[in-house]
């Protein structure tokens, strides 16, 4: 998801040595030539560090590709300059993407399956199926996990990624009229005929992931989890311990506001395009204003640790779980640093302990999503007659 775009009415902090060097980066790709950067794109360098989901290991940090051309956040940007950013994002040490049909639909898949073509055996591919897409393309608002569409998904799927198999691959949300045990069970399917490598749920109800991960284990569960919505802390972290399951942290930097970009005053309706987040209930005018002292809060440490507020959002969360991964998603490269830099930033405990003491005493307002996304989050599938 992308996080960090810049919109009317944000204030620019000036916020330490990282940022810097950020603008300095994105000044340095402006005047390189595309096809240069893309001529040759290095291997995989080896110095991010790694975490497990499940079995499978991955990059602490993985980068979410929605918008770069999705349509969901802002206009899908140039394909050329996207595919740079994606070889960017792999010189630094990145092997997990993640993707969705859903994208676009499916430029998304496309766009990833063409910049990491270059890397195959050496980056993992997160996709995603479950939501009903029409003839001429375009989502019905319907979910679909019916056994032959996500057969037929992952076909088409495996095209698009230019890979022989999908590597992770999630059900986008829980289908309330398939079992999920027939789901799971037509990707245990597709894991033997050699389609699909490992099992993924996104937002799923508990029992639900539980069910699932009797039939084909799970490796990881795709959340929203970050500072500005901290809803897993309350049952499933100890759920997703107990069961060896990790979890792909979606929106860790709140839509952009965890960065600090965003203002009191911040719009998301501009012209010639509508912003996602002018939809969102924690993007109202009034709500925006009311949580500002998180973003407060966060420039404060970001002064003490010499870092970003985006930064110390990511660091937070990687602090909370070894086996917690955030994609936080962005189209610029100066953000793509920014954000891997998360990494250089450390909590000791009593730190980490004086933040949540902090932060106890802020209370967030807005309900993250829109009623009918929400009522798609948490879902149980149907049991099986």
């Amino acid at each position: 998801m992308s996080e960090q775009n810049n919109v009317s009415g944000a204030p620019i902090e000036s916020v330490g040595r990282r940022q810097f060097m950020a603008v300095g980066l994105a000044m340095a790709m402006a005047t390189m030539p595309i096809a240069s950067a893309q001529a040759a794109p290095s291997r995989p360098q080896g110095r991010m560090p790694k975490r497990k989901l499940g079995t499978l290991e991955v990059s602490a940090i993985g980068l979410g590709c929605m918008t770069m051309n999705g349509g969901q956040y802002n206009p899908p940007k140039d394909t050329q300059e996207m595919i740079a950013l994606i070889h960017q994002a792999v010189e630094r040490g990145v092997t997990y993407f993640d993707t969705a049909e859903v994208y676009g639909p499916f430029v998304n898949e496309e766009l990833v399956g063409k910049a990491l073509a270059p890397f195959k055996g050496d980056v993992v591919i997160g996709t995603k199926f479950g939501f009903d897409i029409d003839a001429n393309g375009r989502r019905t608002g319907a979910l679909n996990s019916r056994p032959e569409h996500i057969r037929q998904v992952v076909d088409d799927s495996l095209k698009r990624l230019n890979v022989e198999a999908i590597d992770l691959l999630y059900q986008h949300r829980v289908d309330p009229k398939v079992p999920i045990e027939d789901v799971a069970g037509t990707v245990k399917d597709l894991i033997a005929r050699g389609k699909v490598r490992h099992f993924g749920l996104s937002e799923p109800g508990m029992k639900t992931l539980r069910r699932a991960h009797a039939v084909q284990p799970v490796t990881a569960v795709q959340n929203e989890y970050s500072l500005l919505w901290r809803g897993p802390e309350r049952d499933e972290l100890s759920i997703f311990e107990e069961l060896g399951v990790g979890l792909v942290s979606w929106s860790p930097l709140g839509l952009g506001f965890l960065t600090g970009k965003l203002g009191p005053n911040s719009r998301f309706d501009g012209p010639g395009y509508t912003d996602y987040r002018s939809f969102n209930p924690r993007f109202t005018p009034e709500n925006l204003k009311a949580n500002m002292p998180l973003v407060e809060m966060l420039q404060s440490w970001a002064k003490r640790k010499e870092a970003t507020p985006a930064q110390v959002a990511l660091a937070w969360l990687l602090a909370q779980r070894p086996w917690i991964v955030p994609i936080p998603g962005t189209t610029n490269p100066a953000h793509l640093d920014e954000d891997l830099g998360a990494l250089s930033v450390h909590f000791t405990p009593t730190e980490l302990h004086e933040f949540n003491t902090a932060f106890a005493s802020i209370t967030v307002h807005g309900e993250r999503l829109r009623k009918e996304l929400l009522v798609m989050s948490g879902q149980e599938a149907p049991t099986k007659e």
